[in-house]
């Protein structure tokens, strides 16, 4: 009996020609997202051969984007989210203007229409999520502050694009569009924006105060059934579902309901078997996604505009990396912390395709500048994971050369030192905590309850600032440059706790604090076996691995020891 079997074969030849150019990447030294694109220029309709569904492979793509965010929810709380609004916020924002600003300016300079170049110029200005997430995951640095800060940055612009998603086709006619007839007033426009913030504010509240109870209780209910593949379905299901309902019902993107779904049952206990159990769907539907974006390029687009795709390409990797590193500096944060975001930031993605295709269908973007940005979007996807591989040895080579780059850290920041006021009786024989998130909240409490004196090393200058409103003494900085651990007087210090789970930097603080302090003991966090096994073949101290037993483990050990 005939049948179609369009979708079996679309997901075969991707996944399949995938793992081929997956594994010949890695065998190459280079990233294997770099093989899914090329696995898909192979099956897409502008190479010669077999030809995939495009259509299917993009909805596709869109349930890869889905649980990646609910993914990245499921470990991303509301805290961590609050914690960096005052940087991820208005960065974002400025980030956005600023990037739109230059694209739309070289738009213009092509003689393109300003609506053209408005449309144009906000798609190279929003970084696409997934690749983001690979990257972040891929070096072990999402759940740290500038993971959190980079998480929260994209979050600001996928809220921004939801509204512009709305408001572009009430705008179109007055640019010169197709988005209707006749005038558009005022009155409609502020009518269109008002409705899109109460669709989003009642999304985000109902998530808050239904999701935030119900998630978890669900969770418990199917796991006490002891069936792991009802608990996987009721993973997947939510993540899918939330996704579906509010970009139905509330017009939120997929990819910010999947979000929010992650988040709030994040609140369950059993939030660590959800990541888990959903993981392998995150990894195969992502893969997916990068296949999906290698079908949309034209490959005759780099020999017939070489010149506007370098442009391009130069926008969305330098003009909006630079514009993110003054951006986070100018808010004092440490150089790495700079470095991270504008790397992160340094691609498009998902969101851009969204606008660029909303534009053409309005009549606002010619089908070139289609083209430009899906290019744009492969090569910088391509080359982000070189971008990040660049952080740590620019950051050497800057600050070697650089005194006013050594001093950027620490420029007139009250928060890089302590106050002269404090008493120094209480900086002998103390405990240095890096990192003040969950674990060290918790380390930080029990010191306190019994009148250990200690002093936080925590890179979030909010976080530092509310210790010191308390009369916690805290020092601002990154704790792998030698002059924050002298600013916390580490040398006069009994015992360091490192709280915040990175081995490669763990290994800086030990060496710097043990350089300073020959006899002081050190206790490290990890979170994996792979990471354990690496600082105890260093030794470099006493591992603990875990969260809440974790912090118990090593708050007992602490306090056994002062």
């Amino acid at each position: 009996m005939p049948h179609d079997i369009t979708l079996i074969t679309t997901i075969a030849a991707g996944l399949g020609l995938a793992l081929v150019m997956g594994y010949l990447a890695t065998l190459a030294g280079v990233p294997p997202l770099v093989g899914y694109l090329v696995a898909g220029i192979i099956i897409g309709p502008a190479t010669p051969g077999f030809v995939a569904d495009v259509h299917l492979t993009g909805q596709l793509a869109e349930l890869g984007v889905m649980l990646m965010m609910f993914g990245v929810g499921l470990h991303f709380s509301l805290e961590d989210l609050v914690a960096v609004r005052r940087i991820a916020v208005p960065g974002a924002m400025v980030q956005i203007i600023g990037a739109t600003v230059l694209g739309a300016a070289v738009a213009h300079w092509w003689g393109w229409s300003w609506g053209a170049g408005l449309v144009f110029g906000l798609s190279l200005s929003v970084a696409s999520t997934v690749v983001l997430l690979r990257a972040l995951e891929s070096r072990g640095v999402l759940q740290s502050l500038n993971g959190r800060i980079a998480v929260g940055w994209l979050v600001v612009e996928d809220l921004v694009v939801v509204l512009i998603v709305v408001l572009l086709p009430a705008l179109a006619p007055m640019m010169g569009g197709q988005g209707g007839s006749g005038e558009v007033r005022n009155e409609n426009l502020a009518i269109s924006l008002a409705v899109t913030l109460v669709k989003v504010a009642a999304f985000v509240a109902l998530m808050l105060i239904v999701g935030k109870r119900l998630f978890p209780r669900i969770l418990w209910a199917v796991a006490r059934t002891g069936s792991r593949e009802l608990f996987t379905l009721a993973v997947i299901s939510a993540a899918v579902g939330v996704a579906y309902g509010a970009a139905e019902l509330f017009s939120v993107s997929f990819a910010l309901g999947a979000f929010f779904a992650g988040m709030m049952m994040r609140e369950s206990t059993l939030s660590h078997r959800a990541a888990e159990e959903s993981l392998p769907f995150r990894d195969a539907f992502s893969v997916l996604f990068f296949v999906s974006v290698g079908m949309l390029f034209e490959p005759a687009i780099v020999l017939q505009e070489p010149l506007k795709l370098l442009a391009v390409v130069g926008i969305i990797m330098f003009g909006k990396t630079i514009a993110a590193v003054a951006l986070v500096l100018a808010f004092r944060y440490p150089l790495n912390t700079a470095l991270t975001v504008g790397a992160s930031l340094a691609q498009i993605g998902e969101f851009s395709f969204i606008l660029a295709g909303l534009g053409l269908s309005l009549g606002l973007l010619p089908h070139q500048g289609q083209s430009l940005i899906l290019a744009g979007a492969l090569i910088s996807i391509t080359l982000n994971s070189l971008v990040f591989a660049t952080i740590e040895p620019l950051q050497r080579w800057v600050r070697r050369r650089s005194v006013l780059a050594r001093q950027l850290d620490r420029r007139d920041d009250p928060l890089a030192e302590l106050p002269a006021t404090v008493d120094v009786e209480t900086l002998t024989g103390h405990v240095v905590l890096i990192g003040y998130g969950r674990v060290g909240t918790r380390i930080a409490k029990a010191m306190s309850e019994r009148g250990i004196p200690y002093v936080v090393v925590e890179v979030n200058r909010e976080a530092v600032e509310r210790l010191r409103n308390r009369g916690i003494h805290a020092v601002s900085g990154d704790a792998s440059e030698a002059e924050v651990l002298v600013q916390a007087h580490v040398a006069r210090a009994k015992i360091l706790v490192v709280a915040a789970p990175d081995p490669v930097k763990i290994r800086k603080i030990v060496e710097i604090a043990r350089t300073l302090n020959p006899n002081i003991e050190c206790l490290l966090r990890t979170h994996s076996d792979e990471e354990a096994d690496f600082l105890q073949q260093k030794s470099l101290g006493q591992v603990f691995m875990g969260e809440h037993e974790l912090a118990t483990a090593m708050t007992n050990h602490m306090l056994s020891r002062i």
